[in-house]
């Protein structure tokens, strides 16, 4: 599978997507809403993991010349975060590593034939995709660091749905053609008040 790359910053990521605000953009705390995603990482997925090291590495050397004055300052805030520390109650980010991108402007979202993707219910939280991101150095309010500008995303699988509302699959049994909905006797008294 031939990834596109046009910069030491820039990477395609296989990930499973997580709080994907990828077709309306959405403020967080009041700030500029802007379109994002998590992007998921297994922990045993090395050769992504290394990837995205040498990527942050290039943002962090790109940044010692551009905005923090020839030096790598202390504390400086990176984006790939352990999804067993940073999440610990949250069992999809357990065993993985993750990484939260925006941008202003709205993604490309695409199916595994690069067509667009019309219907947001086809990509969504907990499906599996390919994103495009670019890593660039921050120094803002006293913040420095790396950040992860999101690009655009390519649907690749389906996978379970992150959104905490159960499929209709879940909800409901097939039935069959003559099959009565309705229900009947409870086999049991009512209480007074539905009598």
């Amino acid at each position: 599978m031939a990834k596109k790359i046009t910069s030491a910053t820039k990477l395609v990521i296989p990930c499973r997507i997580s709080f994907a605000n990828i077709f309306e953009p959405k403020s967080i705390n009041g700030s500029e809403a802007k379109y994002s995603v998590s992007c998921l990482i297994p922990k045993d997925d090395k050769k992504t993991l290394l990837a995205i090291h040498k990527a942050v590495e290039a943002a962090k050397e790109d940044g010692k010349v551009r905005k923090w004055g020839g030096k790598l300052p202390p504390n400086l805030k990176l984006p790939l975060r352990d999804g067993d520390i940073d999440r610990p109650d949250d069992e999809n980010y357990q065993e993985h590593f993750f990484l939260n991108a925006t941008s202003k402007d709205a993604p490309q979202v695409v199916d595994r034939h690069v067509q667009p993707v019309v219907d947001p219910m086809m990509v969504y939280s907990g499906c599996f995709c390919n994103v495009s991101v670019n890593f660039y150095p921050f120094n803002a309010n006293g913040n420095r660091g790396v950040a992860v500008g999101l690009g655009n995303i390519q649907f690749v699988k389906d996978g379970d749905r992150l959104s905490g509302r159960a499929s209709a699959d879940a909800d409901f049994d097939a039935l069959e053609d003559d099959e009565d909905v309705l229900g009947g006797d409870a086999g049991e008294k009512l209480p007074d008040y539905l009598r």
